[in-house]
């Protein structure tokens, strides 16, 4: 066993590689219209280069050798957008950007919140971070719009349809309004917090998104994650709770007694096991067709490696006068 591994460790590592690229790549597409026509077609050529390759049909492999050209060229011009969409959203990621997108739009959501709350308008916003919130927007109108203060005051208006809801929030774009989110089931002791605040408490409950609130009675700034509400907060404090979250996390410390060594704790273990699960139950039926889908896209290219190789090396022991070593 141990040998084994040793012998293809790196089969594994490529495996998995392929796996990620694809579910990620299906994960970008799956909301266009041609993604069906991408999987398809996708499945189709496996298939059929796996069964030429097994039962050696070589006019097959043949001419999916020479489709394949054209095939690549296709897939380019048919999805364009996609593409650009998936280069754009990659080079606008946090990890390239240093938080420059993050920083502009809590700014922007930061004045719109302290307008509204001056006019006394209620207001909830729910910001995306790892966990989709797909299932919640589609439970309200879709949009696509950039952030801004004329936007977010004329939707959570009194007098328009959206104003009830919930908005959220994903990379300075809001992709929903009038959304329901989940209410929590926990007794609340304080007597001011209404259902918009109960709602910001579940959603952040049921994922790992932020949830910012605006009261409609006092005008009290709140924000919620992981269950926990933080109540009427000044514009600058909830501004820099807000950064620090979305830069390193939940970083509030277990009060620790004098003499306490500090170190990893057994909430920290479940925690972590939790985001372990949760990763592996969210979606699993696109992760376990993405793995499906790798080993068998690397199986093709590696027998067809191997079989250029063997080729290579009959071609260089059949020529005349070739020196062996």
């Amino acid at each position: 066993m141990w040998n084994f591994i040793q012998d293809h460790w790196r089969d594994g590592v490529e495996i998995l590689i392929l796996a990620v690229l694809l579910y990620h790549g299906y994960r970008f597409l799956r909301a266009t219209r041609g993604a069906r026509i991408l999987t398809g077609l996708l499945v189709l050529l496996l298939g059929l280069t796996l069964i030429s390759q097994l039962l050696e049909l070589q006019v097959m492999n043949w001419l999916l050798e020479r489709f394949s050209v054209f095939l690549a060229v296709g897939l380019v011009v048919l999805f364009q957008p996609e593409l650009r969409r998936v280069l754009a959203e990659l080079g606008s990621h946090r990890f390239f950007s240093f938080n420059a997108t993050e920083e502009a739009s809590v700014d922007q959501l930061i004045e719109a919140m302290v307008s509204l709350s001056h006019k006394r308008c209620g207001a909830l916003f729910a910001l995306q971070r790892g966990i989709e919130l797909k299932p919640y927007a589609e439970s309200g109108v879709g949009m696509d719009a950039k952030m801004s203060l004329e936007l977010v005051g004329t939707i959570f208006h009194p007098k328009t349809p959206l104003h009830d809801g919930g908005m959220i929030v994903d990379q300075g774009r809001i992709i929903a309004a009038g959304c329901v989110f989940p209410v929590t089931q926990k007794d609340l002791n304080d007597r001011s917090v209404g259902l918009r605040h109960r709602a910001g408490i579940g959603i952040s409950e049921e994922t790992d998104a932020i949830a910012l609130v605006v009261s409609e009675e006092t005008g009290a700034l709140s924000l919620c994650y992981k269950g926990k509400l933080e109540h009427d907060l000044e514009a600058n404090e909830l501004r820099t709770r807000l950064q620090q979250i979305l830069m390193f996390g939940d970083d509030d410390e277990e009060e620790t007694t004098p003499g306490k060594q500090e170190g990893v704790t057994i909430a920290d273990v479940k925690a972590t096991f939790a985001r372990v699960k949760l990763w592996f139950t969210r979606d699993w039926e696109a992760k376990l067709v993405s793995l499906v889908l790798a080993f068998l896209l690397w199986y093709v290219i590696h027998d067809q490696i191997s079989r250029g190789q063997r080729f290579m090396f009959e071609m260089g022991s059949a020529t005349p006068g070739a020196v062996k070593v």
